[in-house]
């Protein structure tokens, strides 16, 4: 019997982050200042995955046909945060997990306090000096 592939499925409004350990300057060249370090007040680490976002009521829709069962199919708002960003924070809203021997965080989205992207330049309209 073959073994089944699992898969780490991230729900509502939760991202999922692999941290980024130890250092006061991160990857993408933020510094983070001591006070935050030593408090673990805020950390940064790279968005692996998302969740679908937080879920919207769809609005109540008359129908010319009322026999019609079914419920329409369910609406979010979808997440700032994208795979790849670069997102910095709140740790003490952080749950770590372990999935298949890797670390990883689970943060709301509120927690989150500001996202890196990296964009192409060709898209980014830069004012010239």
């Amino acid at each position: 019997m073959s073994e089944k592939k699992k898969r780490l499925i991230v729900v509502g409004d939760r991202v999922l982050i692999q941290p980024e350990e130890g250092e006061d300057r991160t990857k993408v060249g933020l510094y983070l200042p001591a006070t935050a370090m030593d408090s673990q007040a805020v950390q940064g680490g790279t968005v692996v995955a998302t969740g679908p976002g937080n879920a919207v009521s769809a609005p109540t829709e008359l129908s010319d046909e009322p026999w019609k069962i079914g419920s329409p199919e369910p609406r979010y708002v979808p997440l700032q945060a994208e795979l790849g960003d670069y997102a910095i924070f709140f740790r003490k809203a952080a749950v770590e997990i372990s999935f298949e021997e890797k670390h990883y965080l689970v943060v709301p989205q509120a927690a989150i306090l500001t996202l890196v992207r990296e964009e192409d330049d060709e898209e980014i309209d830069i004012p010239s000096f």
